[in-house]
């Protein structure tokens, strides 16, 4: 057999487990669930709900226009992004008792995660559409930048998730380090404020937040009708091809002890 085939035959085994990991996971997460799939779409309108009764009433935010809309794109681009480290970060441990019994690539765990967690953000997108029609807001050319932006958060994810994932293993202090981490995170990221309101030291630091680029992105192309010039996205691929690249060297170099620690 050709080195080009094994390669195929590689290629095609890990594409049909990480097809089945995916397809596991959907129907895990809506086993027993009354609405089922509906809660990926009930989840971001209530949160989007609450959360500009709060912070319109109390902060008063709500000067922003369509600011339900700008609060909901904040809110699930960065929940992509959290939902997707925090299950990949628990994916090698999870995985254990398979990783024990069979040769697999260990790397499919992680980015199986990410990749579900997109599915999921492609549901909560009929929320967004929901919102976006409500405040007469209507698609644009722009859209179609959709999958390039879709392409950096997943990148940037995977990089956090195959670090977390690795770092987990031999470090359970890890995985609750994290939750503090996206924590603060969330707050120093404008989900739900507008960044003028900061100092303008803290918005030139806000500059190194990835979340930042990627949530602007996201409102400019939905909600703003911008079009992101050339040296936001070149900004935006290169956060998250430093991330993914530290993550993939970094899990590359200790996978083969991780059987010796889960």
């Amino acid at each position: 057999m050709s080195t080009k085939e094994i390669r195929k035959l590689v290629w095609s085994k890990n594409k049909f487990i990480l097809f089945s990991l995916v397809s596991k996971d959907f129907k895990l997460k809506y086993r027993r669930s009354v609405l089922g799939i509906l809660w990926s779409i009930l989840n971001p309108l209530l949160m989007m709900i609450v959360l500009s009764a709060v912070f319109s009433m109390f902060l008063r935010f709500g000067n922003i226009e369509n600011y339900p809309l700008y609060l909901i794109l904040g809110t699930v681009m960065f929940s992509l992004m959290q939902n997707s480290t925090n299950a990949a970060m628990w994916s090698i441990i999870e995985a254990a008792p398979l990783i024990k019994k069979v040769r697999v690539e260990k790397m499919i765990f992680p980015l199986e995660k990410a990749a579900f967690e997109l599915v999921n953000f492609a549901i909560s997108l009929v929320a967004v559409v929901m919102v976006m029609l409500f405040f007469h807001v209507w698609p644009t050319p722009n859209l179609l930048l959709m999958p390039v932006l879709l392409f950096y958060v997943l990148l940037f994810s995977s990089g956090i998730g195959l670090l977390l994932a690795a770092l987990a293993v031999f470090f359970r202090d890890v995985c609750h380090l994290w939750g503090v981490v996206i924590t603060a995170w969330t707050y120093a990221t404008p989900i739900f404020y507008p960044v003028d309101l900061l100092d303008p030291w803290i918005r030139q630091a806000m500059e190194f937040n990835p979340m930042y680029h990627y949530i602007t992105y996201f409102r400019d192309i939905v909600m703003w009708n911008t079009h992101p010039g050339l040296t936001e996205n070149l900004v935006c691929f290169g956060m998250a091809a430093i991330t993914f690249l530290v993550g993939f060297l970094v899990f590359r170099k200790v996978e083969s002890k991780f059987i010796f620690y889960v």
